[in-house]
């Protein structure tokens, strides 16, 4: 007779039957394609914007126990299939998870992009040595953000003052463009420009850096072509915002390795379904994010939606393999 806690294992172990079903369909896509599969799914557009919620829905370093318990016992020399869905997060635990998921499969990594991987979610689908997206499918601009402001456009302004200032016919007219911007600038934080210049150079030498050892690694091109993409991907003047949706045609006129997802049907249909999987998942139960193998190993983040907005972060489940 199993003890309770061996019922206990059972039960998680089963799960749901959103997890039953979700599981499923990654299962059968690893049986096509004969690679690993962990997706990576945050509930962003499912659940309140929630001041309290939005930590567990981004990138963060508690990701990164959700990708050593998915990898724990795959067999790396499969390589990975990552599906992406998510609106990025902090930059120091995105490159963390990308050198975690290098030291486990090099740079054999493939990313699907079944509709949004923004941000902090783009760098990690460029550090991958291919991305699959769909006609709906959409990265994001790099930029960095100081807060939920951009760092490029906080130095844009900057220099717009300078160059007002400084542009001045006369005293006087120098004197009143100074105080024009003295309320603006008075509000600036101490380094606040030389933290918003180190963000920019440390996000953009970290993607030069994936895509010219991953995606172009052995092109004779490959810093001129990552330093191409990162500069259009990383400019304020040329995305305009952070919430700029940016297209398959764009990111391949950009040099970006991208494939069709509809250049194969059966992969197409396998992927779109667990995305419908998981966003069912995330629509119906308080999961916020999922991170989970064809093993039905996974690591589902929950909160409780509080009748007064509030976020109550629940445990992290880990069912046993």
């Amino acid at each position: 007779m199993p003890s309770l806690n061996e019922i206990l294992k059972e039960t998680m172990a089963v799960g749901s039957g959103h997890d039953i079903v979700r599981r499923k369909y990654i299962a059968e896509l690893s049986k096509i394609t004969g690679r690993n599969v962990i997706v990576y799914y945050s509930g962003w557009l499912q659940k309140p914007p929630v001041p309290e919620l939005q930590p567990l829905l981004q990138v963060n370093d508690n990701d990164k126990n959700g990708f050593m318990a998915t990898i724990h016992q795959l067999d790396r020399n499969l390589g990975l299939d990552l599906i992406l869905h998510t609106p990025g997060g902090d930059a120091a635990a995105t490159e963390s998870v990308v050198h975690y998921l290098r030291q486990m499969f090099g740079t054999n990594i493939r990313a699907f992009v079944p509709q949004l991987a923004m941000s902090a979610g783009t760098m990690i689908a460029l550090s991958c040595n291919e991305i699959i997206m769909g006609k709906h499918s959409n990265l994001g601009p790099i930029d960095p953000q100081i807060g939920t402001v951009p760092a490029h456009g906080i130095i844009e302004e900057f220099k717009r003052a300078q160059s007002e200032i400084s542009s001045a016919r006369n005293p006087q007219e120098q004197m009143a463009r100074v105080a024009s911007w003295q309320p603006i600038i008075a509000k600036y934080t101490p380094a606040l420009i030389g933290e918003c210049e180190n963000a920019i150079n440390w996000s953009s030498n970290m993607v030069r850096e994936w895509l010219t050892t991953g995606m172009f690694e052995g092109d004779p091109r490959a810093n001129e072509i990552a330093r191409k993409i990162v500069a259009e991907l990383s400019s304020h003047e040329q995305t305009k915002t952070h919430a700029r949706h940016i297209h398959f045609d764009q990111l391949r006129a950009s040099g970006v390795k991208v494939t069709p997802l509809e250049d194969s049907q059966d992969l197409q249909d396998a992927v779109l379904t667990i995305h419908h999987a998981c966003i069912n998942t995330l629509m119906q139960t308080p999961a916020v994010k999922i991170i989970e193998n064809q093993n039905s190993v996974s690591f589902i983040v929950q909160a409780m939606i509080m009748q007064q907005a509030a976020a109550m972060p629940g445990p992290t489940r880990t069912p046993p393999q």
